[in-house]
């Protein structure tokens, strides 16, 4: 039986947490068009891969589709935050759909690397993980330069063409520990491998995990609130792990958190990925202060303040389009 009183019971609260730049224009794009045009707005594949965020906006009128062949012709269809192919617009346009883009620009320039190394015909070594949107959507940039690299396990598969003509780029969420040890592995393999003009890995992503870092060395628990499809999310539970937390587990909101987890716990430290809402943190904390962590310290290890304004068609009438 747990016999930890409350004085002794406390969470560390890593800041930043939460919602991202990227997200918070994309939900915003969505919640945008239905103001603007009404229900239903059709959006390709989750806009964030939140599922509460997603139930939030269906119950508003948003239809959630998986490829544009299922949005009927002539309506309204919002990318997600994590980018599509060329092939994707090109669809759309064939079927007279009304686009709204609310792509990260952060993802957008990742597409803009590859393009440009493309065109000066680099192999590009793409790391990041299979099947993900985001990754797909950049590979549609440059399909016959890009290889992917999905972590360290596939460095020693990769084949290029000329050694003397490789370029790394990565996806927006990953680890940075990860990423920088399967650059410096396919280092050895292409000592002459150039970096990307500037960190592919956004500062949303970098900031979350630094701040995991500053709180799991002193957490017997770290919890992360996010889904199981985010892959920034993901790599919070790792990287808290791997930071000193005995126990780190990836919740969805306050009924994923287990009482047995919390047995013989002092000290928890609570985080969210970047398409998280902060009310599903609030809604943790109240679970744990019902557990007798009532001592809560918000721990910031960096202030974020970017912001990014709205995709530029909602900056205009789409009917007069």
């Amino acid at each position: 039986m747990d016999v930890q009183t409350s004085a002794t019971r406390r969470v560390l609260i890593a800041k930043p947490r939460g919602y991202c730049a990227g997200v918070d224009r994309a939900v915003q794009a969505v919640e945008r068009a239905l103001e603007q045009y009404g229900a239903p707005i059709y959006v390709r594949k989750q806009i964030v891969h939140n599922t509460h965020v997603v139930k939030t906006l269906e119950e508003r009128g948003a239809v959630f589709v998986e490829e544009t062949e299922e949005v009927p012709e002539g309506a309204i269809v919002v990318f997600s935050a994590h980018g599509v192919a060329p092939a994707v617009h090109e669809e759309a346009e064939s079927r007279r759909l009304r686009t709204i883009d609310a792509t990260c620009p952060l993802v957008t320039k990742v597409h803009n690397e590859a393009k440009r190394f493309a065109a000066k015909d680099y192999d590009i070594l793409l790391i990041g993980h299979e099947g993900h949107e985001e990754v797909e959507g950049t590979s549609g940039e440059a399909p016959e330069h890009i290889r992917l690299v999905d972590g360290l396990d596939g460095v020693d598969a990769v084949s290029v063409r000329d050694p003397e003509k490789v370029v790394w780029l990565s996806q927006t969420t990953l680890s940075v520990d990860e990423t920088t040890e399967t650059v410096a592995r396919l280092r050895t393999r292409f000592p002459n491998l150039i970096d990307p003009p500037s960190d592919d890995i956004c500062y949303a992503t970098s900031n979350r995990q630094t701040a995991v870092k500053q709180i799991a060395a002193e957490s017997d628990l770290v919890i992360v609130v996010g889904s199981a499809n985010s892959s920034n999310s993901k790599r919070l539970v790792e990287v808290a792990k791997d930071y000193g937390a005995a126990a780190s587990y990836l919740v969805d909101d306050a009924s994923f958190v287990r009482d047995e987890w919390l047995e013989g716990v002092r000290t928890v430290g609570l985080t969210s990925g970047a398409s998280v809402p902060e009310e599903l943190v609030q809604g943790v904390l109240a679970k744990l202060a019902g557990h007798g962590f009532t001592d809560v310290e918000e721990v910031e290890s960096v202030q974020e303040s970017m912001r990014f304004a709205l995709p530029h068609e909602l900056r205009k009438d789409l009917r007069a389009v």
